[in-house]
């Protein structure tokens, strides 16, 4: 018998769109959504929420992505995607798995992943970064009030309260700062409280970092590494995305998450495909 995911009406749009139907122990389905895309693919963080929500079903004692590593094989579609999973180790406080998704018979991810209990790990923080100093969010810029065509060519903005360091998103009125940095505020369009499955989302929401070095279009991650540290306090995420090193037609960036309780709760690298236009 099928088990899916509770489709009830207080769930967040984000939990209604990463619900996961499983049909037996190892083969899932989902309905992915198209408003969740940019460029005409569905965003990859978004689709890291399927992931996980698979995941889930799969290691109810371990409910959390602890590290989650992406090769994204092929961009997605709105439509169903077949999800198939392999248990590779499970331990007293954890469990890695292997993923892979495909559309149509075409593989789009494989991924490997440790999931654990976020809530259960020791309060040991020793950490020497920084959160980004921020404007508040009202005086930063607003994603969602750009040009028409920007929002039409990427839906995902709707999904995102996305607010823009005016530092940092010259780019957007054609002067882009050199630096390779963009940071900001976020959170879900609906309000939603922010936890460890949405942590992912945000990770691949914004912008990509090379705009801000003036290189405009769509830049299609190959891998993505994401770690979660901690359960996010409610309230607004700081962002911070940057890049070190551009070689080769493709380029790393680095993203980080801080909560309102000023907590690293999430980090990721990427390598990505430098934007073609």
């Amino acid at each position: 018998m099928s088990q899916t995911n509770p489709r009830e009406s207080s769930l967040s749009e984000f939990e209604s769109a990463t619900a996961v139907t499983r049909h037996s122990e190892s083969a899932f389905t989902a309905e992915v959504d198209g408003d969740w895309s940019v460029a005409g693919a569905v965003n990859g963080g978004y689709l890291l929420g399927i992931i996980a929500q698979t995941l889930r079903l799969n290691s109810p004692n371990a409910p959390d992505p602890l590290v989650l590593s992406t090769y994204y094989v092929g961009p997605s579609q709105g439509g169903v995607a077949d999800i198939t999973t392999r248990m590779i180790r499970e331990g007293r406080s954890s469990a890695t798995f292997a993923l892979d998704l495909a559309q149509s018979g075409a593989p789009k991810i494989t991924a490997l992943a440790t999931m654990g209990n976020l809530e259960g790990l020791p309060e040991d923080v020793a950490t020497t970064a920084n959160p980004p100093e921020l404007p508040a969010p009202d005086q930063c810029i607003n994603v969602a009030e750009a040009p028409g065509d920007f929002v039409k060519s990427a839906p995902l903005i709707k999904r995102y309260d996305m607010r823009l360091d005016p530092d940092t998103a010259g780019f957007a009125a054609g002067r882009p700062s050199g630096r390779g940095l963009l940071q900001g505020w976020i959170r879900l369009a609906d309000g939603t409280e922010p936890d460890a499955l949405s942590l992912l989302a945000f990770l691949d929401a914004f912008p990509p970092v090379m705009f801000d070095l003036g290189h405009f279009g769509w830049a299609p991650t190959m891998e993505l590494t994401a770690h979660l540290r901690a359960v996010p306090a409610p309230g607004w995420i700081k962002v911070k995305l940057y890049t070190r090193n551009i070689a080769g037609g493709m380029f790393e960036e680095d993203c980080e998450l801080w909560d309102s309780a000023g907590r690293l709760v999430a980090q990721s690298r990427q390598l990505a495909r430098q934007p073609r236009g």
